[in-house]
């Protein structure tokens, strides 16, 4: 075998093995998304039974007064450590207040924690010393499709997903590159691969 012959005999290799690495890392979530692009594109055929659990909590005394001495006290950046003490102890690991924002004036204190699938949020009416709560689940479909796009999933899934696509993309580009390879014992190789493009630019075309 000749210098030139083992070089590409090695390029060969390498682009096996980043092609069949990127294959095995990307396929459940491609398998994920593929689903997904089914149930997002027919939401009709899928139908979900959201679940709301609401209610009312009347507020101990000291804790409206927290509320009330930290929105005297100027600018109010976070929530009472009172109120989420309290709260976590009538609703337990409910609301996640690093991933929700919230609103605050003399009256009310609101505060929404949209999530896959459903949100929460609560108000706080301060003369009323009463707090509101609702709790919505729309069920697993509708789970996926905001897992599929991203949407109220945070930091951590959206880096995943970007490193899903880069993978996707490494699994495209060295399959296009070993079609080239082996193209020359396949005569129908380009055919075929040009079709993948011209139909779906036909379609966008006649839309």
């Amino acid at each position: 075998m000749t210098k030139q012959s083992k070089k590409r005999s090695s390029w060969k290799k390498l682009l096996h093995t980043w092609h069949w690495v990127s294959s095995a890392v990307s396929l459940i979530c491609l398998l994920l998304f593929s689903l997904t692009g089914i149930t997002l594109n027919h939401a009709d055929w899928f139908e979900s039974k959201t679940t709301v659990e609401t209610g009312d909590l009347n507020l101990p005394k000291a804790v409206v007064q927290t509320i009330k001495s930290n929105f005297s006290d100027g600018e109010v950046k976070a929530l009472p450590h009172t109120l989420i003490q309290w709260l976590e102890n009538q609703k337990p690991n409910e609301f996640n207040y690093s991933k929700g924002s919230f609103e605050w004036d003399e009256y009310e204190v609101y505060f929404k924690q949209p999530m896959p699938g459903g949100d929460k949020w609560f108000v706080v009416d301060i003369e009323g010393a009463v707090l509101s709560y609702s709790v919505s689940h729309r069920g697993a479909i509708a789970w996926l499709n905001d897992l599929h796009k991203g949407r109220h999933t945070g930091l951590v899934w959206k880096w995943f997903i970007n490193v899903f696509a880069v993978a996707i993309f490494i699994f495209s580009l060295t399959g296009l590159w070993l079609l080239q390879i082996h193209s020359k014992r396949r005569p129908s190789t380009w055919y075929i691969t040009a079709s993948g493009l011209l139909i779906p630019a036909l379609l966008v075309y006649f839309i």
